[in-house]
C-alpha cells in the first residue's frame, strides 16, 4: 500500500488525483463524467445547519417524474413566437396564425406547435433583472443571482438529490448541448453534476472497456486501484472521499451496461430521426425522450443563436432558428404523448430574457429583460392556455408577472419538491430549491 498522499489537499485536488489514477491504471477515460452517477439510490436524511444539503420530504405537487428543460440560450424574442401584438409598431415582420385553441394565437414560424396548442400552458409574463447572457442563463438555472462567494446548484441537480436515483445504471442529470459555465451542482457534492453530452448523435462517449483488457486483467485492475488508495480512504472517513471511491464501481457497471443504448441514437428508424429534425436540438430532443424511456429524471437540451442582433427575419435566422424549435418540440410532445408518457413528463422551456420590442436600426432585436416568455407541457400541467400577459407593446408584464424562480418553482412543484425547506451549504449558508420563487399552481387546475 502506498503512504498517505497530500493530507491536507482540497476535495478538487482529491478528486482529480483519483481521475487520474482511474484513467492511469484502468485504462478508461470515463473517469470525469462517472460522478454523476456515484448518487445515492434513496435520498438522503435532512440536513442540519453548517451540513450540505440534504433531501427532505417532498411537497404534494403535478405528476411529473420526469423533467426535460428546453433552454434557449441567447434569449429567444417573445414578440415573434408566443406573444404577438398585431397592428403595433413594435410586432415587426412576423404574423399571427391560428392554433387548435381558438383563443391562442402563434408567430407564423411555429405552425407544428400551433396545432399542439393545447397542450401548452404559455406564460407570457416573465421578467427578470439582467440583460447579460451569462448572468440570465444562470438565474434561469438556479433562481438565483450569480455572486463569486459560492455556487448554487441547478434544478437537475436538486432533484436527483432530494428525490434520489430512478435509474441505478445511468445518470439522472443530463445536459445536451449546453455551454461550458452551467452552475452544474453547485455546492452539493459533484455526483449530482449533468453528465454533458456536446453531441446526441456521438452520445455518451469513454465508457467501453478497452480491448487490449481482458475480462481478468480489467479485474485485476480494479483490485490494485482499491488497494492503493484505501489508506486515503481510512484517512478521510467522509462521505465525499467515499463517493470517489463510487466512481470506480460505477465505471464497471457502466461499461458493462445494457443500458447505455438509450445514449445510441442509431437505433431509431430514420424516418423518426428526420421528424425531429437532424440539427443537434432536434437529435437532442429524440435523445431525451429515450432517456425518460429509460427513466431518467432530468434531461436538459439546449438551443442557441437567439442572439439576433442583427437582420432577425433573414431566412437563415429566426426563421431557421424558430422552424427547429417548432419540429423538435412537436415531435417530442406527440412522441412522449403517443407512448403514454407525456403525463408524467413535464417539458418546460425558458430563456435568460426577451428581444427589445423596437427593432434596432440594424434591422434586429436587442436584449430585454423587461419581459419575455416560456411555456410547459405535461406534467400535470393543463394546456391550451395562456399565462399572464405584457403591455401592448411588450415592454414589460402588465398582469400576472412571473419572476425566473416562480418558473423554477412551478417545475419544483411539478416534481414534488420541497419549496419551503431550508437547505445548508457547506459554509452553513441557507438556500432553497426555488429560492423565493411561487409556482404557478393555476397551471395544474
Amino acid at each position: 500500500m502506498l503512504p498517505d498522499l497530500f493530507p491536507d489537499c482540497d476535495d478538487l485536488t482529491r478528486r482529480s488525483v483519483l481521475e487520474y489514477a482511474a484513467k492511469t491504471f484502468l485504462g478508461v477515460s470515463v473517469m470525469p463524467v462517472c460522478a454523476a452517477f456515484a448518487a445515492d439510490d434513496k435520498p438522503a436524511k435532512p440536513a442540519s445547519k453548517n451540513q450540505a444539503a440534504k433531501p427532505a420530504a417532498s411537497s404534494k405537487g403535478g405528476s411529473a417524474k420526469h423533467v426535460i428543460f428546453l433552454c434557449m440560450s441567447g434569449a429567444m424574442t417573445h414578440l415573434d413566437t408566443f406573444d404577438l401584438k398585431p397592428g403595433r409598431e413594435t410586432q415587426g415582420e412576423t404574423k399571427g396564425i391560428a392554433t387548435n385553441v381558438s383563443s391562442m394565437k402563434f408567430g407564423e414560424t411555429l405552425p407544428e406547435l400551433a396545432r399542439l396548442a393545447n397542450h401548452l400552458a404559455v406564460v407570457r409574463s416573465m421578467s427578470t433583472k439582467t440583460g447579460d447572457h451569462d448572468q440570465g442563463r444562470y438565474m434561469l438555472r438556479t433562481s438565483y443571482k450569480e455572486i463569486a462567494s459560492i455556487r448554487h446548484p441547478a434544478m437537475g441537480a436538486w432533484a436527483t438529490k432530494v428525490l434520489g436515483k430512478q435509474n441505478p445504471s445511468l445518470p439522472d442529470n443530463v445536459m445536451i448541448g449546453g455551454e461550458a459555465r452551467h452552475p452544474g451542482a453547485g455546492f452539493l457534492e459533484p455526483a449530482y453534476t449533468p453528465v454533458p453530452i456536446a453531441d446526441p448523435n456521438v452520445g455518451l462517449q469513454n465508457t467501453t472497456q478497452p480491448k487490449y483488457l481482458t475480462g481478468d486483467s480489467f479485474n485485476k485492475r480494479m483490485e490494485l486501484i482499491n488497494k492503493f488508495d484505501s489508506n486515503f480512504r481510512k484517512k478521510f472517513p467522509q462521505k465525499q472521499v467515499d463517493a470517489y471511491t463510487e466512481y470506480y464501481q460505477q465505471a464497471t457497471k457502466l461499461m458493462h451496461s445494457d443500458e447505455l443504448k438509450a445514449f445510441d441514437l442509431s437505433k431509431e428508424k430514420d424516418d423518426i430521426r428526420n421528424k425531429y429534425g437532424r440539427d443537434r436540438f432536434g437529435q437532442g430532443c429524440l435523445l431525451a425522450r429515450r432517456l425518460i424511456e429509460h427513466n431518467i429524471r432530468y434531461i436538459e437540451v439546449s438551443l442557441d443563436g437567439w442572439d439576433m442582433h442583427t437582420d432577425i427575419y433573414q431566412a437563415d435566422r429566426l426563421p431557421a432558428k424558430a422552424g427547429n424549435l417548432d419540429k423538435a418540440v412537436a415531435a417530442l410532445i406527440v412522441d412522449l404523448k403517443e407512448k403514454g408518457l407525456l403525463d408524467k413528463t413535464l417539458i418546460a422551456l425558458g430563456t435568460e430574457f426577451g428581444r427589445s420590442p423596437k427593432l434596432n436600426a440594424n434591422g434586429g432585436r436587442d436584449h430585454h429583460p423587461g419581459v419575455f416568455s416560456g411555456f410547459f407541457a405535461g406534467g400535470g400541467i393543463k394546456g391550451g392556455r395562456f399565462y399572464g400577459s405584457s403591455d401592448q407593446d411588450g415592454f414589460s408584464p402588465d398582469k400576472d408577472p412571473v419572476s425566473v424562480p416562480d418558473f423554477n418553482a412551478t417545475i419544483a412543484y411539478a416534481l414534488g419538491l420541497p419549496l419551503e425547506q431550508e437547505f445548508f451549504s457547506k459554509s452553513g449558508r441557507p438556500f432553497k430549491v426555488a429560492h423565493d420563487g411561487q409556482p404557478l399552481l393555476k397551471l395544474f387546475s
